[in-house]
């Protein structure tokens, strides 16, 4: 999650400012410039719409909000992502814009695993669709060829 009362900059760096990109040297001095430059970056990068990475990231838009979460994640480099409802609570635009950066990162050879409740979310973004029931996996289906039917079928197989 974020922090609402610390400023953009300060939420993407969150679990990494003790790696030397942002430290200068042992102990707790940060290097304000390299955050601030990393925080300009994914700012631009993810169209994050704000007034300066200095803003807090309380005042911006549950969309852009999850631009921040999800630019923090990347920082670690990681092979694999998990994204629980990343687009809950959003607008339709902003929901746009998270996917095609679902869609950037698996381009780029990123798996990106993703858990919604919405069906269209999941058939327009994802390759592959696990569909649980009670608690167990129900089965899978190719999200190029299965309907929101083939997926309520599935999700009653175990009610």
């Amino acid at each position: 999650g974020l922090v609402g009362d610390m400023s953009i900059a300060e939420n993407l760096v969150l679990k990494e400012t003790d790696s030397p990109r942002f430290s200068r040297g042992k102990g707790l001095r940060l290097n304000k410039r390299a955050i601030h430059d990393y925080a300009e970056e994914m700012v631009q990068k993810y169209d994050v719409r704000c007034t300066s990475v200095g803003q807090t990231v309380r005042s911006l838009s549950g969309g852009n909000q999850q631009k921040v979460i999800i630019g923090r994640w990347l920082l670690t480099e990681p092979d694999v992502l998990l994204l629980d409802e990343p687009t809950r609570g959003i607008d339709v635009g902003a929901k746009y814009e998270i996917y095609q950066l679902i869609l950037d990162l698996a381009n780029k050879g990123k798996t990106v695993i993703m858990v919604s409740s919405e069906m269209p979310e999941l058939l327009g973004v994802c390759d592959r669709i696990l569909v649980m029931s009670g608690g167990r996996l129900a089965g899978e289906v190719d999200a190029k060829t299965a309907t929101q039917e083939d997926i309520m079928r599935l999700a009653a197989k175990y009610v």
